[in-house]
């Protein structure tokens, strides 16, 4: 078969970032660290996800954090407030973080914090439904957020991210009853692309599901 010159540039730089990221998945076994890399579409959840899991979970895991945008640290600085390590990486025109910007981070934070010290490192992606999901960037896990107020269709009409997915988090559920949206047609559809995923339902403004959110974070630190 012969391919185009995308095509195989294309296969080359997955195959790049995929060696880049087994250096860093190697780095966090030796370590003891767990790593998840949480990926959604822009304003899904992510960060208030993050702040929730921080102010439950940092009093019982050593967490760290390496928080992807393309500009600023407004996000960053949220996180901070929680006292744990948090490493900003800004992607300027990328639309994801790859194993070598997570590399970069993880050089950042081991320079300031003993890494065999942490339990957790999340991994914050770039706000996008589509390309943080083809680079690994050294995670055990991969968590996706879905908001209710995307649609039940997201999962069929981007389905990459929702294939890759271990753990799948739809949230915002309590906007639900104001939406022409029916949970369990997205949760049949996600289903449809990953019959095995682990979907947990939650609302981070009433608290719904985050219980169930932070037994399975505990579940693959041990």
């Amino acid at each position: 078969m012969h391919l185009t010159h995308d095509a195989a540039l294309g296969i080359n730089l997955l195959h790049a970032n995929q060696e880049g990221a087994d250096h860093n998945r190697a780095h966090f076994d030796e370590w003891g660290i767990t790593c998840f890399n949480i990926m959604s579409s822009p304003g899904a959840g992510k960060t208030v996800l993050l702040e929730k899991t921080l102010a439950t979970l940092s009093n019982t895991l050593k967490i760290a954090v390496i928080e992807g945008d393309m500009t600023t640290e407004l996000d960053a600085d949220r996180l901070r407030q929680y006292g744990v390590p948090v490493i900003a990486i800004n992607t300027g025109r990328s639309c994801h973080l790859d194993s070598r910007m997570v590399a970069g981070g993880i050089h950042r934070l081991v320079h300031e914090y003993d890494p065999t010290q942490l339990d957790l490192v999340l991994v914050e992606n770039v706000g996008n439904l589509v390309c943080p999901a083809e680079f690994e960037v050294g995670e055990h896990a991969k968590v996706a957020l879905l908001s209710v107020t995307e649609g039940e269709d997201k999962p069929l009409k981007y389905p990459v991210m929702f294939r890759e997915a271990d753990c799948l988090l739809i949230t915002k559920i309590d906007l639900a009853p104001y939406l022409d949206v029916d949970l369990n047609r997205i949760e049949a559809n996600i289903r449809q692309i990953n019959p095995d995923v682990t979907v947990i339902q939650v609302s981070a403004k009433t608290g719904q599901g985050l219980d169930q959110w932070f037994e399975w974070v505990r579940r693959q630190c041990h």
